[in-house]
């Protein structure tokens, strides 16, 4: 039965094995050599190319640690962070600006939305730059071309303002509206078949901004009347702020389509329009009416003449004359009294 081996002791060295080459002896001690000088370390170490891998070619940055090893035929990549390199920003421009649509980017300055602060996002949109200002004789006939424009319509706006311009002021034609019409107003046709003169007629008058208006009143009588036997009314009107011409046409042009029974006929020669507006409702009889209006309208002034009878067992009068007769009447005693309410 064979011994086991037994472990080394305390002191004892291992022999050694078949093929080692012998220890080196320990150096002793004695007097130290000197250190040599410190070498300069470049910026930046990098570790010695490994068997197998090829050299770093001259100005290409050398392999940093973690990175992956380039492969041979496979250009290396630029570092993201290696410093000088040409594709850093310069000095101070620690963050890429980036540079205005349509503007040169200026090297060393960032370009942004707000002057001196780096930090600033630029606009979303492209900036248009201010077309030049055009220069000579050029510009300054736009400018005054322009400006005369301006004067112009200044001007024919504050003519407006001040006269009403030619469509707002009055066109009264030179008529007056007299404090008493009666006095005024011309109705001697009427005076053949009514001689009787009425001893008291009536007359009003307004005067307003806007409106200037005289109106007469007369009993109409027939030879030993002692009451009226028909009854005439005049009317002028001067109208200052409004042109009464629209609906002066609409009211007696169609008269007869708001009132049932009348006729209307436009009268020629009178004013700028004059209608006739008449009805008779006597037939024969002792009973009814004969009426008839002539209204005219002169410009901006309005006229009316109106003539009425009425037939009752009271009425001493029984045969009033023709609605043809009266419409004669009116029209000549109108033209007669609008000369007269002319200054």
């Amino acid at each position: 039965m064979s011994t086991p081996p037994q472990p080394p002791q305390s002191g004892d060295q291992p022999a050694p094995q078949p093929g080692a080459s012998a220890p080196q002896p320990a150096p002793q001690p004695g007097p130290s050599a000197p250190e040599p000088a410190p070498q300069p370390v470049p910026p930046a170490a990098q570790p010695a190319p490994q068997a197998g891998q090829p050299a770093p070619q001259p100005g290409q940055p050398a392999a940093q640690p973690g990175q992956p090893v380039p492969q041979p035929g496979i250009p290396a990549q630029p570092a993201a962070y290696s410093y000088p390199h040409p594709q850093s920003p310069p000095a101070g421009a620690f963050y890429a600006q980036p540079t205005l649509v349509g503007q040169p980017g200026q090297p060393g300055q960032p370009q942004t939305g707000v002057p001196g602060n780096p930090y600033a996002q630029p606009p979303l949109y492209a900036q248009v730059p201010a077309p030049p200002s055009a220069g000579g004789g050029v510009g300054r006939a736009v400018l005054w071309v322009a400006v005369g424009a301006v004067v112009a319509s200044a001007a024919w706006a504050a003519g407006v303002f001040l006269i009403g311009g030619r469509g707002g002021s009055a066109d009264l034609r030179g008529y007056a509206a007299p404090a008493d019409m009666c006095s005024k107003a011309d109705y001697s046709s009427f005076k053949d078949e009514y001689p009787e003169s009425d001893s008291a007629p009536t007359h009003s008058s307004l005067k307003d901004k806007a409106l200037d208006e005289s109106s007469c009143s007369v009993n109409l009588k027939k030879t030993g009347s002692s009451y009226a036997d028909a009854y005439l009314s005049i009317q002028v009107d001067l109208h200052r702020s409004t042109d009464p011409g629209p609906e002066f046409t609409a009211s007696w042009k169609n008269y007869g389509d708001s009132h049932t029974g009348y006729d209307v006929n436009e009268v020629k020669g009178i004013g700028d329009e004059a209608y006739l507006v008449s009805q008779d409702t006597t037939n024969g009889s002792s009973s009814g009416s004969r009426y008839a209006t002539l209204a005219v309208r002169d410009g901006w002034v309005t006229y009316t003449m109106s003539y009425s009878a009425y037939l009752s067992t009271y009425s001493q009068d029984k045969s009033p004359p023709g609605l043809s007769d009266v419409s004669d009447w009116l029209k000549t005693d109108a033209r007669a009294t609008l000369e007269q309410l002319k200054d």
